[in-house]
């Protein structure tokens, strides 16, 4: 090569391999863990029969939910699958530029909510794109009283968004990257005053 021509430049890798790694295996677990306790609660509760457990803090009551959080849209259920798709197509185009491990965490929790959520949505009585979707965690009381009845996949999408909103807040990107806060100059001493020329 002439010593007189640059260097190529070596340009890092769009995607960070371990990041999608953590992504994807994040994903999968929570889907796992969502439709496993879904299973046993389908199997082993009965509705209108909350089952007491740590104290009371929290109760096991078994409730097909057509809607989202709170029951609400329980008439457009079909909504929410596409809602769903679009999320994961984003969080699909992201892991293309993700380079960074707590954003393949936090985008695997989004990812693995939002399917455990879509599977009942998808293959769930009353019909496809429009099945009802399992909880059966409620806090504090036996029917929702404190707060709306959410399964494992409400709880991993919720933990995802903090997470992001976190890491943004934080000036972590995805790239993996880090915003740099501007410094701003010190100011004079009290009393002092800068030497003019």
């Amino acid at each position: 090569m002439n010593a007189d021509e640059p260097a190529p430049v070596e340009h890092a890798p769009r995607f960070a391999p371990r990041a999608v790694v953590v992504l994807a295996a994040t994903a999968v677990i929570a889907v796992a863990v969502d439709q496993w306790t879904k299973h046993l609660s389908t199997e082993n509760l009965e509705p209108g029969e909350p089952v007491r457990i740590l104290g009371g803090l929290i109760h096991l009551s078994l409730l097909r939910n057509s809607g989202a959080a709170f029951s609400f849209g329980s008439s457009y259920t079909w909504v929410f699958p596409l809602i769903t798709l679009v999320v994961v197509g984003w969080i699909g185009w992201m892991a293309t530029r993700l380079r960074s491990l707590p954003w393949g965490l936090a985008l695997g929790l989004v990812l693995g909510g939002a399917l455990g959520n879509l599977i009942d949505r998808l293959f769930r009585a009353p019909g496809f794109l429009h099945g009802h979707v399992v909880d059966m965690i409620s806090v504090f009381g036996p029917y929702g009283e404190y707060f709306a009845v959410f399964n494992v996949a409400d709880s991993c999408l919720s933990v995802g968004v903090v997470l992001a909103v976190l890491l943004e807040l934080t000036g972590r990107q995805r790239d993996g990257s880090r915003l740099q806060t501007k410094k701003t100059k010190p100011q004079p001493a009290a009393g002092k005053t800068e030497e003019t020329a």
